[in-house]
């Protein structure tokens, strides 16, 4: 490896600025040094609008380039799996979108090709490594509130182009997928366990995908939650909220705390508002990803990535849908 980390994107995701290409410049060390598209000429286009200074013209040749140290895998939800393996095999570690693949079978796959290897995979979930999450954290392990008794998590968003890949069937599309995946990862980080799906009722907006989700969820120990999740317009919601016997602790904004947030605590050890700093997740995540190449643990890797796959399918099951599949 050379001195600076040489990422390579597969695809020109809208995604890839804020996840990756403004991350690197702003910690340093790092560079967006290629991007893989299928249309050369976009992707020669995405690659003079920020910096990157080379393009493949596939993603198999980003994968087999020996100036890449790591692989960005953007990929659509059906495709996730399929690249992170073969970026492995060849020798690469990955930072791996979210939702970790189309299902938790296709996910222990891609966990057995990991095992193999030598290599590191993260799935990106961003906002776990932000202070605003580390504080929600913080609260609960501290005893504070108490026992807790519920916990809740919000993700509503307005209505998604009709032309989004998250309402494709054939490329793993859906509400829980695309929005659900970070409320479902929250609550079983805050717990610290998995929970039982209990029920789940769905909305679809496509034959097939969920445009509207709500999962009700019982962890160990009697602990309730639930998960709200829509993209067709209903509004902008993101929260959390955790119940304990001695208090509350709220949480706004914890998916994107960059563009705003706040912890609420009543009770427990006396009502307060606190805010947190508004530096993107991203930032925080590039920089664990680089503190896990050299030897920190690893958060949000495999196991962490089939855990949470388990509760989406149990959930799709549970509404009366089928279980996404990875696009053939």
């Amino acid at each position: 490896m050379s001195d600076t980390l040489r990422i390579g994107i597969l695809g020109a995701a809208g995604i890839a600025p804020n996840a990756i290409i403004l991350p690197a410049r702003a910690i340093g060390g790092v560079e967006a040094a290629a991007v893989a598209g299928r249309d050369r000429a976009r992707a020669e286009a995405y690659a003079a609008e920020h910096g990157i200074p080379r393009v493949h013209e596939s993603y198999a040749a980003l994968i087999a380039d020996p100036d890449i140290d790591v692989v960005y895998n953007p990929t659509p939800n059906g495709l996730h799996g399929r690249w992170t393996a073969a970026a492995v095999r060849a020798g690469k570690h990955v930072l791996a979108e979210k939702p970790f693949t189309a299902n938790a079978a296709e996910a222990r796959e891609v966990a057995a090709v990991v095992a193999d290897s030598d290599r590191i995979v993260m799935e990106a979930f961003h906002y776990r490594y932000h202070p605003l999450m580390l504080r929600a954290l913080e609260i609960l392990a501290s005893g504070e509130l108490g026992a807790l008794i519920s916990v809740e998590g919000t993700f509503l968003t307005g209505g998604a182009p009709r032309d989004d890949i998250r309402w494709s069937w054939p490329l793993a599309g859906g509400a829980l997928m695309d929005l659900g995946c970070y409320p479902v990862h929250m609550l079983r980080h805050a717990v610290g366990a998995e929970p039982t799906v209990l029920a789940a009722r769905a909305i679809e907006s496509e034959p097939r995908v969920d445009g509207v989700m709500e999962v009700d969820l019982e962890f160990p120990g009697g602990v309730s939650g639930l998960v709200r999740v829509s993209m067709v317009g209903e509004g902008d919601d993101m929260s959390a909220r955790f119940v304990g016997e001695n208090g509350v602790l709220e949480v706004q904004g914890p998916w994107l705390p960059q563009l705003g947030n706040g912890i609420r605590v009543i009770g427990g050890a006396g009502d307060r508002v606190e805010e947190i700093t508004t530096e993107p997740s991203y930032n925080f995540q590039l920089r664990a990803f680089l503190a896990v190449l050299d030897g920190a643990p690893l958060i949000t890797g495999v196991d962490d990535a089939i855990g949470n796959m388990e509760v989406i399918d149990a959930a799709y099951r549970a509404a009366g849908l089928p279980v996404r599949e990875p696009t053939p």
